[in-house]
């Protein structure tokens, strides 16, 4: 069996194999948030475009206050959105605002705090040096500097640098089509009373947000049941997608078909079973010419599974890199011990009251309490080499969402 790092590269190593080439499309703007680009974006000038104040006060040659206090002659204003015609001389000066345009002649700005005015006679009280209080021309790009590479996941913040250099409509990757496919005779539709025995089809659901969240499009299949002729046929439906995504039915019980199903219809299997707890009879593979995941069952595990897997996945068939999990630090806040040997991924919350984040394991009833993990705002991840921890050692956490 695999550990988790191991099916992780393994999952990376397969897609890139592939060469996968998505198609492009040109999208508005404001609908490109979550996308992801697929040209290079260069400046379209120089940025800043000028010199430009980032303090309040009076531009200045530097040479003039450098030995303060001196006084100098204003020779008017500058505000955001205006300029200044001509050039400053000696012992001259000019008013100017936070993000104008320095004058010709001046190399520095002396904040307001450090000078005294009355009419055009200003006391400077507080010397600058060239450059300061100013952000010069180009610091941030240069005209035709690449600002965004091709493959970027678009967020507002690249959304605002789009804005800036003039991209009113981005050359973008078609969102990958996600077909999820959840198994069971146990399972009914979410509208659905279910019998004492049964359960709602809560994984179709929270698959199809996660899915979203990642940038792929959800196709909700019906309810496959524990009947292998079915299952192949709804198998065969969902190869019409980028991806395919099963729930249930990959472990090794007797009304467990999934596995057989795909092999059925010449599925290549990568790996079946990781050493990861919860989601172990994790199954990956293609089939036809489509990849695969078949995630387990239970509610928890189904949603952990996709978020360490499929999503990244996910993001290099939308033409982005692949999206790895990350994991930040904090301290444990009550002692946990572990003797499975597997990589586990515990529900727990984050909280930061004074000094280091601190992390406590939420109470749940293992991979089937969506109910536990309602209340965790991450994961703790606790790696196979790490038996005894003690309240307060540092310890890996993903966030949830």
């Amino acid at each position: 069996m695999l550990s988790f790092e191991q099916a992780l590269n393994l999952v990376k190593e397969k897609l890139a194999a592939a060469n996968l080439r998505p198609g492009m499309e040109v999208v508005p703007l404001g609908a490109a948030c979550g996308r992801v680009l697929a040209e290079d974006v260069v400046a379209d000038r120089d940025y800043p475009p000028f010199h430009r104040s980032i303090r309040d006060g009076f531009a200045v040659r530097a040479e003039d206050v450098g030995a303060p206090p001196v006084e100098l002659r204003s020779r008017g204003e500058i505000r955001a959105g205006g300029h200044f015609t001509g050039a400053l001389g000696p012992g001259e000066c000019v008013s100017i605002m936070t993000g104008a345009p320095l004058p010709a002649g001046a190399d520095a700005v002396v904040m307001v705090e450090y000078t005294e005015s009355q009419d055009d006679k200003v006391n400077v009280h507080r010397g600058v040096r060239a450059g300061e209080n100013v952000v010069q021309q180009g610091s941030e790009a240069r005209v035709g500097a690449g600002v965004l590479p091709r493959g970027r996941r678009l967020g507002a913040g690249e959304l605002g640098l789009l804005a800036t250099v003039g991209k009113s409509r981005v050359p973008v990757f078609v969102r990958p089509v996600v077909a999820i496919l959840p198994t069971g005779d146990e399972v009914v539709p979410v509208e659905q009373r279910p019998e004492w025995f049964q359960i709602r089809n809560s994984n179709a659901i929270a698959l199809s947000a996660q899915v979203a969240a990642a940038g792929g499009i959800p196709h909700c299949l019906e309810i496959a049941p524990d009947r292998p002729q079915a299952l192949r046929r709804m198998i065969q439906e969902g190869l019409n997608a980028d991806l395919l995504l099963l729930t249930g039915g990959v472990s090794v019980g007797k009304y467990d078909f999934v596995a057989q199903a795909l092999a059925d219809l010449g599925a290549e299997f990568y790996f079946q079973g990781v050493a990861l707890r919860p989601g172990k009879p994790l199954v990956f593979g293609r089939v036809a010419g489509k990849f695969f995941f078949g995630l387990p069952g239970n509610p928890v595990s189904t949603f952990l599974t996709f978020a360490l897997f499929a999503r990244p996945a996910l993001a290099v068939l939308g033409g982005a890199d692949f999206e790895a999990p990350f994991f930040l630090r904090a301290r444990l806040g009550k002692p946990f011990q572990q003797r499975s040997g597997l990589t586990a991924f515990l529900p727990a919350r984050l909280e930061r009251s004074s000094g280091d984040p601190v992390v406590s394991l939420v109470d749940w009833q293992g991979s089937g309490d969506l109910v536990g993990v309602a209340t965790a705002n991450c994961f703790i991840v606790v790696h196979p080499d790490e038996r005894n921890l003690a309240a307060g050692d540092w310890v890996d956490v993903m966030a949830k969402d």
